[in-house]
């Protein structure tokens, strides 16, 4: 089986939405109740899956949250096996995942440089120019 054929991408899909689910249920109290899987992937052989976490608040947040999933696996792998009907049923690795707070701190940062460089210049005035030929 292909890695980006329909099937696999399916599974994909469906898995990270039971799997979403099943993390909204735990009542474990270092998982953050503002957590996302931000990206999911089974392997083709549906041995293994990846779950990369993000979580809304600081980067201790996400490592709480992370160490509270990896101690839910086992339920989690086994309420995803009564959910979901595959052949074998993919042991799950939680991933934290910074990349959101990394695109907001660049934002961030680049909105900074460009409010110091319009302080720094006077507003200049675009005059558009005809070129004559």
């Amino acid at each position: 089986m292909r890695k980006n054929s329909v099937k696999n991408t399916r599974v994909d899909a469906q898995v990270q939405r039971e799997l979403s689910q099943i993390i909204r249920e735990l009542k474990d109290p270092r998982i953050s109740p503002f957590t996302s899987i931000t990206t999911l992937t089974v392997t083709p052989d549906l041995k293994q899956c990846k779950a990369y976490i993000s979580v809304l608040g600081s980067k201790e947040d996400l490592e709480q949250t992370v160490k509270g999933l990896k101690s839910a696996e086992g339920f989690a792998r086994r309420e995803l096996a009564r959910r979901i009907n595959l052949r074998n049923t993919p042991e799950i690795i939680f991933v934290g995942d910074d990349s959101i707070a990394y695109g907001v701190d660049m934002s961030k940062k680049i909105d900074e440089v460009i409010a110091k460089d319009r302080e720094g210049k006077p507003e200049e005035t675009v005059e558009e120019t005809e070129d004559e030929d």
